[in-house]
């Protein structure tokens, strides 16, 4: 279909990006795994043709195995990758140290030989990687978007990239005020610092084409329903009315004016806009 239509065709792959919990080698081979186990057992078939080496190393024949047309197949089979990033978490290593966890913000499961023998958490000494979000195990991390975006790169010999998601949860949701929902500065400073971050990854040479807030108007979550609120946009579930919120205002002017946190865009990265995505390019 593609030769008739055109297009791109690509993948999207929800990714955090990870931080090892402990300043030492077993942790820091837990952050890359985590990578690994999520991002990259999805993207390293479909770009190099395999699951990543390291998957095998730890899975052994509990991973599936190609055959050499399989692996020609999907080798270079996409146009582009889809990145849905939302915040930054900590790994510990589970193979050579204990995984007892009992800090509220482990997954349950978390060592399981799926995940790479690791353990992911929000918090360390008591205190949260990041400014809490409206959605659990969402935390403000700006500079995961560079991490991750850069990870991608190097991995992918820099094939054209997409921000399919990035949004911010507000936080009590179901007791706060229409007013106080759609005065939604957090929101605001949440966009901000993660486009900053982007455009540090971008003005290192990343290819990367769009960036999708998520969300347009507040929406109807997988498992939350209508409390958690992403939205530029207030829904009143009453009338159906559809309110901009302060972001909305700024996100207006930030891809009319090209400013961000008063710096020129122009001098950062060049939007051209359309009704479907803010393609970005550093060219």
């Amino acid at each position: 279909m593609q030769p008739k239509h055109g297009g791109l065709i690509g993948i999207v792959v929800h990714s955090f990006m990870y931080k090892p919990l402990r300043n030492n080698d077993f942790d820091r081979d837990a952050a890359n795994r985590a990578v690994l186990f999520t991002a990259a057992w999805v993207f390293d078939p479909l770009v190099h043709g395999d699951y990543p080496p390291e998957m095998r190393k730890y899975l052994l024949d509990a991973l599936p195995r190609f055959t050499s047309d399989e692996r020609k197949l999907i080798k270079d089979s996409i146009d582009f990758m889809g990145i849905n990033h939302y915040g930054t978490l900590y790994a510990k290593d589970c193979i050579y140290s204990s995984c007892v966890c009992s800090n509220s913000s482990c997954i349950a499961g978390g060592d399981h030989p799926i995940h790479g023998y690791l353990i992911t958490l929000a918090e360390k000494d008591g205190v949260s990687i990041g400014e809490p979000t409206g959605m659990s195990r969402f935390f403000v991390v700006p500079n995961g978007m560079e991490e991750i975006v850069d990870y991608m790169k190097k991995r992918y010999h820099n094939k054209p990239m997409f921000v399919t998601e990035n949004g911010y949860a507000s936080l009590n949701p179901t007791t706060a005020q229409a007013d106080e929902l759609q005065n939604d500065t957090k929101r605001v400073e949440f966009h901000k610092s993660y486009l900053a971050s982007l455009a540090r990854a971008i003005r290192k040479g990343a290819d990367v084409r769009g960036y999708f807030i998520w969300s347009l108007m507040d929406n109807f979550e997988w498992t939350s329903g209508y409390e958690l609120k992403f939205g530029l946009y207030y829904v009143d579930r009453a009338t159906l009315d559809r309110v901009p919120k302060l972001s909305a205002k700024w996100y207006t002017d930030f891809l009319t004016n090209n400013s961000l946190n008063g710096e020129e865009t122009g001098k950062l990265i060049t939007f051209k806009y359309s009704s479907q995505a803010n393609y970005l390019s550093d060219k």
